[in-house]
């Protein structure tokens, strides 16, 4: 059950250029699921809409959310809470949470799994990893190496692989390239980030005939589904609202691939 409380700022640091990492004790974490998001209120009164941020990892007694952001341009939202710390005038944080479906663990436990992540769109599979009691593939893409943030986290759960734009470490190309040079082979795919990935994921998902979970990432406004600001074409009729679309933020953000139009 999502509610709206107030955090706790307990750290936070630039883990990459432009890549924040904050942890928050919140009693939210009790409930998280692998693949959920939060709605982050800033202090800025002129930003009415919280900003949606993926769940990276959870403390293991339960009692802390780390997330792992992109900093925007001066100001944004996300340039705001960058400026947050302990300590503080501004020590607390307002979030609605958890939100969103998360991935099905049942579906990989226990099989080969691809956990595939591109850039801002790695950091839900860390907490995926702790969780998932499968053998893990982790193929992630980044810019380059200077980009390598929560590489070492996932490399505690699984053989890493990486692949880079510029060929600066691991496979020059996409997660696509990674394991076509890598031969590697898995029964489901776990996967977030871009959606020129996630389509390339879905059409590798089609050719191999494996099923394969993508998170969307989209613009959100509510994160509630009140606005239907953030859809998505379907295959089938949704329930709710009777035509081809379903909501991102609550019938997702996590759709089995073959389901969803991208």
């Amino acid at each position: 059950m999502k509610k709206r409380v107030c955090a706790e700022i307990l750290s936070q640091s630039e883990i990459a250029p432009n890549i924040f990492e904050m942890w928050i004790r919140t009693e939210l974490a009790e409930e998280v699921k692998p693949g959920q998001f939060i709605g982050v209120y800033t202090w800025n009164n002129s930003l009415l809409l919280p900003r949606p941020i993926s769940i990276c990892e959870v403390s293991e007694d339960r009692t802390a959310l780390r997330i792992v952001y992109r900093r925007g341009e001066k100001g944004t939202g996300t340039y705001e809470m960058s400026q947050y710390a302990p300590g503080s005038t501004f020590s607390n944080i307002n979030i609605l949470g958890p939100l969103g479906n998360g991935f099905p663990l049942e579906k990989g436990e226990g099989k080969t799994v691809f956990l595939i992540g591109g850039g801002i769109g790695i950091p839900p599979l860390v907490e995926l990893a702790k969780r998932l009691k499968a053998e893990k593939h982790v193929i992630v893409g980044y810019r380059d190496r200077t980009q390598f943030f929560l590489k070492n986290d996932l490399e505690q759960y699984g053989q890493v692989y990486i692949a880079t734009e510029d060929g600066s470490s691991g496979t020059k190309g996409n997660v696509m390239d990674a394991i076509r040079e890598n031969e590697l082979e898995a029964d489901v795919i776990f996967a977030c980030g871009p959606m020129p990935m996630l389509r390339a994921i879905k059409a590798y998902a089609a050719e191999k005939g494996i099923p394969a979970y993508i998170s969307l990432e989209e613009h959100m406004a509510c994160g509630v589904g009140a606005c239907l600001g953030c859809v998505v074409k379907t295959k089938e009729v949704h329930h709710h609202t009777y035509v081809n679309n379903a909501r991102i933020c609550t019938d997702g953000p996590v759709f089995e691939a073959s389901e969803v139009e991208i």
